[in-house]
């Protein structure tokens, strides 16, 4: 196979939007903490792109994208990126250089973990969980990345779609940070004590860059600038555009006026639901998912507060739940004439492609809970993954950092 450099560009341009998802999603969380946290809130995501982008590198790529090994993981023969160089791999992309496909799947393996961060924000043990994460990409993300994306793994052989990440980014981050809140527990005060955002101008422009680079992590899926990729652009922002409106409303009916906090909320719902669908339905469809995804995310944020849990920043509200949203909407609305590599959905006359999604989304909640469960304990048992209490009235930016993000003279 010959490099085309023109998907090849297209396909850095897309690694460098979806590596700016990263950072944006540090200010996005740490706008929402209390001031007393914001750096160690934005620094938890600003790390996981050294660490993690090494650990990708040495194993973790391998690991999730390598030769088959039982439909379950890849092999090692891409440890240490061994035969990772400027040919193409046509079993993976077939135009571009293969480390620049490796490249791009490395923003996705940072950022998945980084979203996990918000429902444990405020108070861990910063040590305590980039060990659970590094110890999390081998074991619980690559497995399941390999699983839906990779040549051989078995949800891709099933038929389950997932353009880029409905599956394997956003239902296993929140499953997993679910995982994680069994083990380190709320927030002290929490519910009694009130604990609003410290800098919403900071979420917003973190909300801001979200929607900027999703456009790569969406469209760069297609692996080359094709239609499917301009499908995948258009798709997304009118998803992101329709969900923001509907959880606003949904704030105007039930609240008397909408909020910055809401608006960016719906926005992220929006692309998130959009993300398994985005190279897979009309533009049209895609737009009612982004209602319905701004609607159904709104009310299972709203639901939070009476059912008592402390997921601070609200990553099973809007990923978990959006995740299956998209995943679900995608065996509704996918249609071969959009992208004649996928599938069509129920309205297209396949109802079966539903009943794969179903599985997809049950099987990487299942595992990814439970992995991701046993792993939390097996931390917390060695290193501790919980700030001693002192230390989390404090704030962990004095406590485990050193360090105040507002200095006043």
């Amino acid at each position: 196979m010959e490099i085309n450099s023109g998907d090849t560009a297209f396909m850095l341009l897309s690694t460098a939007l979806v590596m700016l998802m990263t950072p944006g999603l540090a200010m996005f969380y740490g706008g929402m903490v209390r001031a007393k946290n914001v750096l160690n809130t934005i620094l938890q995501s600003f790390f996981l792109l050294g660490l993690i982008t090494i650990g990708w590198a040495v194993v973790g790529y391998s690991l999730a994208f390598g030769p088959d090994c039982g439909h379950a993981i890849g092999g090692l023969a891409y440890a240490f990126l061994a035969g990772v160089g400027a040919d193409p791999n046509p079993d993976l992309a077939k135009t571009i250089p293969h480390i620049v496909f490796m490249a791009f799947h490395a923003m996705f393996a940072i950022i998945t973990p980084a979203l996990v961060t918000g429902t444990i924000a405020e108070r861990a043990k910063f040590g305590g969980l980039m060990l659970f994460f590094l110890l999390w990409q081998f074991l619980v993300y690559a497995p399941v990345a390999h699983w839906v994306w990779a040549p051989g793994g078995w949800l891709r052989e099933m038929g389950a779609l997932d353009f880029a990440g409905g599956t394997a980014v956003h239902i296993l981050s929140a499953v997993s940070a679910a995982a994680l809140l069994v083990v380190i527990g709320p927030r002290i005060g929490h519910p009694h004590e009130p604990m609003p955002p410290h800098s919403l101008p900071l979420t917003m422009l973190g909300a801001g860059l979200l929607w900027f680079g999703w456009f790569g992590f969406n469209a760069g899926s297609a692996l080359a600038a094709n239609g499917v990729a301009a499908s995948a652009f258009v798709a997304t922002h009118l998803a992101a555009a329709a969900a923001t409106l509907s959880w606003a409303a949904m704030e105007w009916l039930r609240q008397g006026k909408p909020t910055a906090l809401g608006a960016a909320s719906g926005c992220v719902a929006g692309l998130v639901a959009i993300t398994p669908a985005a190279g897979f339905v009309a533009p049209m469809p895609a737009i009612v998912i982004g209602l319905l995804a701004g609607v159904v995310c709104y009310v299972a944020v709203s639901a939070k507060a009476r059912l008592g849990h402390d997921d601070s920043l609200d990553v099973f509200g809007i990923h978990g739940v959006g995740g299956a949203l998209g995943a679900l909407l995608t065996g509704v609305f996918a249609s071969t004439l959009v992208n004649a590599d996928g599938k069509d959905g129920l309205l297209s006359g396949n109802p079966q492609q539903v009943l794969v999604q179903l599985v997809a989304i049950g099987a990487i909640a299942l595992f990814g809970f439970g992995a991701s469960l046993v792993l939390a304990k097996v931390c917390h048992s060695l290193v501790g993954l919980r700030v001693r209490a002192d230390s989390e009235i404090v704030g962990l930016d004095n406590t485990e950092h050193a360090e105040r993000g507002y200095s006043y003279y």
